[in-house]
């Protein structure tokens, strides 16, 4: 399937002002994955059929402790050379700390930005893995959203782990809007583990697997 949208522009970054657009009817749309957000329309650059392939979300909030910080290191090495297709927003910085280790890699990468695809800016470490066929950016949201907010994070982290069919949690803050989310995603029925530490053992409650090899809790 060729690439969706393009990009343009020269220099640090170049903008994409032309994503393509998967509606529900359409018979690629992943109606039966995303059926638990309400079939959202999406706006997609970079290789569609990335979302037919098994997934694993990747999520983290904002703040992450210490002790979980070298065990993140390690889970994206481990992700990335096991040849795993990660989707997250890498938004946090530790999630901007994954992505630093897996566009290293040669595996597929998923990015969904919590805003609008139209008018943002595509940093230069994407377009190898764009032009490639291993990397998709998607999202959900119109055109006038292209500020990030709080809500449409979690909108986007609800997508997120719709799509995917394991989640990884780095950390998730006690009362925070990503522990919501691991509650729902286990609702969903989706195999959720997160990295151990005493950091992440309030998740445990929620019907989280804590394991210092997450990555090896979906094995089979």
């Amino acid at each position: 399937m060729p690439p969706a949208g393009r990009t343009e522009g020269t220099g640090a970054g170049s903008r994409a002002p032309h994503p393509a657009h998967l509606q529900p009817a359409d018979p690629a749309y992943p109606a039966e994955r995303l059926a638990a957000v309400g079939a959202p329309a999406l706006a997609l650059l970079g290789e569609p059929g990335l979302l037919r392939r098994p997934l694993v979300a990747l999520v983290c909030s904002r703040k992450c402790p210490g002790e979980l910080i070298l065990k993140t290191y390690d889970l994206a090495r481990r992700l990335r050379d096991q040849g795993i297709c990660v989707i997250s927003g890498f938004h946090t910085p530790m999630e901007k700390e994954a992505l630093h280790f897996l566009l290293k890699g040669v595996q597929p990468i998923i990015i969904a930005p919590a805003r609008s695809l139209q008018g943002m800016r595509i940093p230069t470490a994407y377009r190898r893995p764009l032009a490639q066929g291993r990397l998709l950016l998607v999202s959900p949201f119109p055109a006038g959203e292209r500020r990030v907010t709080a809500e449409l994070a979690a909108e986007r982290n609800r997508l997120v782990g719709a799509l995917a069919g394991r989640v990884v949690v780095v950390y998730a803050q006690p009362g925070g809007r990503l522990e919501q989310a691991c509650a729902e995603f286990v609702r969903w029925g989706k195999p959720v583990a997160a990295l151990a530490g005493k950091a992440n053992e309030h998740l445990a409650a929620l019907g989280v697997r804590l394991s210092e090899q997450p990555w090896r809790c979906f094995q089979t």
